[in-house]
């Protein structure tokens, strides 16, 4: 790291210890004067913002961050600052928001500009999740931050529990879990519409990017208006490859991404965490895989989950499927009628339940004469105003700071959970885990992967 960078992460940890919200920075067991605020469930109401209108700084504006940019101007928001590790993609941020100053690097913008943000919405590659988000917490900013939630089980962890410590509003980016047809899904499960869950199938078009692939033979110069040294972030330095990273390939590659697994398990196995409320699986392992190639996640993979007994919830076995492998058709299929490329099944004791797409779309009971004799399930859950509505809301002290229903108390354990089968991939076994310890028990060298090294100047 440069010196000018090395002198700023100095400059940015001294403000961030006394930042106006008065919280701790770094790793646990550093303290602050300041007494912590009791974790309460659904009562605590964020401040409302300075001037009346919540000042949103956006990490990343290509990519999913133009949805961020796009989804926030529907609100009466001001943005201070944006920042993109490449100056080529900040185009749509500069259009909107003018008078809003550009950053490179955010741990520089949370320097400069922490006391004139109120929030934060973070869609960069996955292993910037954490140390974003972490930052944007620990200073008291409510936090945005796309799927999946982490790039590893620890930080999902580690990020569940800053939410209850920092008590500030935050959402994972599956928009779907503020639509109607998760909402349903979960109603005629918890109503007993199919019985008992025995078995739950979840089948992806992903990945369309390349995975299970060797790298270039020959580097690329680093474009010009790209910072690689920020970009790389905690991951250790290497070369830079034009168009195998930056800007979409890098969800195909360990060091920054989750596969296709992570990609999309966030979206299409939502309303199985929703609904059936797991807990930690007891054990995770591949069951179909192409190799992994290097560092290159599997063209095609599925991945088996076993879950206890949770309370009245019997035990029930979550299956995945990615890169064109799918589950067998369902039983209760009527002839002539194909499964989506998409979707999932729940197979329960006295029905089946069908949903097609990723964000829950279409769930129907098959076949459709059952469907017709059970009818529309009872209303359990309020209905959501919108999925970054939710968020805004709680941030601009409108709503709880709760409020937000994939917020990281119910996003963090689903991403632990998720990527484990990451891990299970990689090492080619099936994994025994012991959620309350958080490490694999019958495999210890799987737990190198629970989480990762950090590179200096990114740990946090």
């Amino acid at each position: 790291m440069s010196e000018s960078k090395q002198t700023n992460r100095r400059v940015f940890l001294k403000s961030a210890a006394v930042a106006g919200a008065a919280l701790a920075l770094g790793t646990s067991g550093c303290a602050t004067s300041a007494p912590r605020r009791k974790w309460q469930p659904r009562t605590y109401m964020a401040p409302k913002p300075p001037g009346g209108k919540l000042r949103i700084a956006f990490i990343g504006t290509g990519g999913i961050g133009g949805y961020h940019l796009e989804h926030a101007s529907e609100f009466d928001i001001v943005c201070p600052c944006y920042c993109d590790v490449d100056t080529s993609r900040m185009g749509k941020a500069a259009e909107m928001h003018p008078n809003a100053k550009p950053y490179q690097d955010y741990r520089q913008m949370f320097d400069k500009e922490h006391k004139n943000i109120d929030a934060v919405m973070v869609g960069t590659p996955d292993h910037h999740h954490y140390p974003a988000t972490m930052i944007a917490m620990q200073l008291g900013k409510h936090v945005y931050t796309q799927k999946p939630l982490t790039h590893t089980p620890w930080e999902a962890r580690q990020l569940a529990e800053a939410m209850k410590k920092y008590q500030v509003a935050t959402q994972m980016g599956n928009q779907g879990h503020a639509s109607e047809g998760w909402r349903l899904i979960y109603e005629w499960i918890n109503s007993g519409a199919i019985g008992d869950v025995v078995e739950t199938h979840t089948f992806t078009d992903r990945p369309v990017w390349p995975q299970g692939v060797e790298l270039p033979a020959e580097a690329s110069p680093v474009p010009a208006t790209l910072d690689w040294d920020v970009w790389l972030g905690p991951a250790k330095p290497r070369d830079y490859h034009d168009k195998t990273y930056h800007p979409f390939s890098w969800r195909g590659w360990w060091d920054f991404g989750a596969g296709a697994l992570g990609d999309m398990a966030c979206h299409t196995m939502d309303g199985v965490f929703w609904a059936l409320d797991p807990g930690h699986p007891s054990s995770v392992e591949p069951v179909a895989t192409t190799p992994m190639v290097g560092d290159s996640f599997p063209k095609a993979s599925a991945i088996k989950w076993e879950f206890p007994r949770n309370g009245k919830r019997r035990a029930f076995t979550a299956y995945w499927y990615d890169g064109g492998l799918r589950p067998k058709f369902p039983k209760d299929l009527e002839i002539g009628r194909n499964m989506p490329a998409t979707g999932n099944l729940f197979i329960g004791t006295k029905g089946t339940l069908m949903v097609q797409g990723d964000y829950g779309e279409s769930p129907r009971i098959i076949p459709e004469t059952r469907m017709k004799e059970i009818g529309k399930p009872p209303q359990m859950l309020e209905r959501s105003p919108g999925h970054v509505n939710e968020w805004i809301l709680a941030a601009s002290g409108e709503k709880p700071i709760d409020f937000p229903k994939s917020n990281f108390a119910y996003a963090g354990p689903m991403t632990e959970s998720i990527l484990l089968g990451n891990i299970a991939l990689r090492m080619a076994r099936r994994l025994e885990w012991d959620g309350e310890k958080m490490e694999f028990t019958n495999i210890p060298e799987a737990n190198q992967y629970v989480t990762k090294e950090y590179r200096d100047g990114w740990k946090f």
